[in-house]
Parts: structure tokens; C-alpha cells; sequence
């Protein structure tokens, strides 16, 4: 199936200029047409996204990504249900070998409700059920899940906060409780990722063939 993210905003591992160090952040179709070597269109319309360990960041990390964002920021109450549905082949992993996969995030805040990760061969999260909470309560979802093979990472919130994670490798399914968000959520702007983000901090060191590569071949982004 052929994956449009034109629309989609890409944070890459690219930096904005020579003078300026920060990750390049620019629409799907200005990143499939000027950086093909971090985002590229497959033969069969999938999109393969590329995150050199070391390269651009943003300016609150050291860790690069190469992640696709909702370019429309929305709140719980705007629909009965928002869903993020994504299939992904990690094909190459960090050195740490943990790498974000999906999450639902926070508009002017680096702590997001939910986070997926691919951690050595599993899917794990992170959910914060309060805004303001500081560490996330992190749980294992699916284990099993070995580089090079297709995966479903789904991302479903209602109107009452309450969000369900699901991930799905070779007929298995394993989705999470329903897990609600607290009220100091309630007025907060989201929108979805998806994509690569390395969970390793660069130095000088890095070698630059570490780094992380996934293919998506379904994407459906939906709030009603």
C-alpha cells in the first residue's frame, strides 16, 4: 500500500544549516524530494526513514530521530476517537538497540502521555497519566518482535482519555488495559508520531554507521 506523508511534518537527522545545528524539521514532500538519503519512497510505495545516530538534533537532546508528526495538533474532546495505525519493519537498530517507535505527543512539552519503543527485540511504553508526572510507568507489551519483520504499532485515545496500546508480529496481538488519562490533560494540544528516534546519546565517538532504519507500509491516521 502506497503511504502518503506529504502532509506530515518530518523531523529529520539532518541539520538546518551549517551555521545552525538543530534538526531540520520540513514537510513529507519537501523531505522525499531534497533528503532522499533519510527519507525515501520504495518500489512498492512503502517509505523507508533513516536516523544516523549521530547527526542533528533538537536542542533539548543529543538523540536523533527520523519521525514523521501530525502537521494538525488536536485535544481529546475535538473527536470520539483518535487512532494512529502504523506498519513498520525496523530494518537496523542503535548500538543500545532501543529506538522510539510511535507516540502520542504533547504540543510544547517534552514528556508525552504515551511513547513505544523497540527495546532488543520487544515492544514496550511508557504512559504518564498525569501531565505534570515526571517519569512514565513503563510496561512490556509484545515480546518477540526480531529485526526485519513486519509489525502493527496502534495507537488508539477516546474523548474520555482513555488510551489503549496494541502491537501485532507474526498473528500475535497483545494490547495494553485501558489506561486513562488524568483531567490535567483535558485543554492540551496532541498529535501523533511515528518513525525512528534513537535512544542513545551521540559523542564525538560515534561511529557513523550506527543508527537506526525502519520501513512503514501502512500508516492511517484518523480522529472521529
Amino acid at each position: 500500500m502506497t503511504v502518503n506523508i506529504s502532509n506530515l511534518t518530518i523531523a529529520t537527522p539532518v541539520a538546518v544549516s551549517s551555521t545552525n545545528p538543530v534538526a531540520l524539521e520540513l514537510n513529507g514532500a519537501q523531505a522525499i524530494a531534497q533528503f532522499p538519503s533519510v527519507v525515501q519512497v520504495l518500489s512498492d510505495g512503502s517509505v523507508q526513514f533513516s536516523a544516523p545516530t549521530k547527526g542533528a538534533s533538537s536542542k533539548s537532546t543529543r538523540r536523533t530521530r527520523c519521525e514523521w508528526s501530525e502537521s494538525k495538533n488536536w485535544t481529546l474532546g475535538s473527536a470520539p476517537d483518535h487512532w494512529n495505525r502504523q506498519e513498520m519493519t525496523l530494518t537496523k537498530v542503535n548500538s543500545a538497540q532501543k529506538v522510539v517507535i510511535s507516540q502520542m505527543h504533547v504540543r510544547g512539552d517534552d514528556s508525552p502521555p504515551v511513547k513505544v519503543f523497540w527495546n532488543k527485540g520487544n515492544i514496550t511504553m511508557g504512559f504518564r497519566q498525569s501531565y505534570n508526572q515526571t517519569d512514565p510507568v513503563n510496561s512490556a507489551l509484545l515480546q518477540g518482535v526480531p529485526l526485519g519483520t513486519k509489525f502493527d504499532v496502534i495507537i488508539h485515545a477516546t474523548s474520555e482519555g482513555v488510551v489503549t496500546v496494541t502491537a501485532r508480529c507474526n498473528g500475535v496481538s497483545r494490547s495494553s488495559s485501558g489506561l486513562q488519562l488524568d483531567d490535567s490533560w483535558d485543554t492540551r494540544l496532541f498529535e501523533f508520531h511515528g518513525g525512528v528516534y534513537n535512544q542513545v546519546d551521540y559523542t564525538d565517538a560515534t561511529p557513523a554507521t550506527d543508527g537506526s532504519v525502519c520501513i512503514i507500509s501502512d500508516l492511517s491516521l484518523s480522529h472521529g
